[in-house]
């Protein structure tokens, strides 16, 4: 390697060094207390993310279809198309439902709780990709004898990994949501008769409501853990061994 591309190289390790150290030292804490002040919020009538919006927020109206659909009817073959005709989209398309009314997504919880929810844990999952190639750069060659150190960073960057994985689970959480709440709607079309099938809409919603509170107690406890453990093995993080002088400050 020449000069001029080691340099470049070096000077991208530092760089990385540079934004690693400053998400460790700065970023989690800044985030650790403001999302412990977000879930202190919570127990208010004011957030979002309480209880009592469960009441107001599920709408199980079923609403009829538009003037158009309802004329036609459902129907039962599919229809003929040309060679040149355009593609037909049939998601919306009413005529192809068996049950055409409607029933209105929560608004309150894709816009004001799964939102909130998902950047919390984009922002936590891209942090730690960049903290996880930090030290995985300080990470000195094998070779025998003096590990121990090399032993501290691998468990934090497994403690990372896990801390990653769950974010990315508590992100796919909206998804299951809707899923699970369609099937529920679904139910209100086909037997509107049956009172129980609207309870559970809102049991549903309400549920969604304390679920996602405690997805922020995760979050915020996920914060907290990386910066318990980073901060109390950086000795060893940034030198792993004693002849390590790349690591050093």
């Amino acid at each position: 390697m020449n000069k001029d591309l080691a340099k470049k190289v070096e000077d991208f390790r530092n760089a990385v060094t540079k934004t690693g150290e400053d998400i460790v030292f700065n970023k989690f804490p800044t985030k650790l207390l403001e999302l412990n002040q977000l879930v202190q919020t919570t127990l208010t009538t004011d957030s979002p993310f309480h209880l009592s919006h469960a009441e107001t927020c599920t709408d199980t109206t079923v609403y009829p279809p538009s003037l158009d659909a309802s004329a036609n009817g459902p129907v039962q073959k599919k229809r003929k198309r040309d060679n040149d005709a355009q593609e037909i989209d049939k998601t919306n398309d009413l005529q192809y439902a068996v049950f055409p009314g409607r029933i209105l997504a929560n608004q309150h919880m894709s816009k004001n709780v799964h939102n909130v929810v998902k950047g919390e844990c984009a922002e936590l999952a891209a942090m730690i990709d960049q903290v996880k190639l930090w030290v995985t750069l300080t990470m000195p060659k094998i070779e025998d004898g003096d590990n121990f150190g090399v032993q501290i960073q691998e468990e934090v960057l497994a403690e990372l990994h896990r801390a990653q994985e769950s974010a990315y689970n508590l992100r796919d959480a909206a998804r299951q949501d809707y899923l699970a709440r369609a099937k529920v709607c679904s139910k209100i079309l086909k037997y509107p008769n049956i009172e129980d099938y609207t309870l559970a809409l809102k049991e549903h919603d309400e549920k969604q409501l304390y679920i996602a509170r405690q997805h922020l107690v995760d979050i915020r406890n996920l914060y907290a853990v990386l910066t318990d453990l980073i901060h109390k093995n950086i000795l060893k993080i940034r030198a792993p061994k004693a002849n390590n002088s790349f690591g050093l400050y």
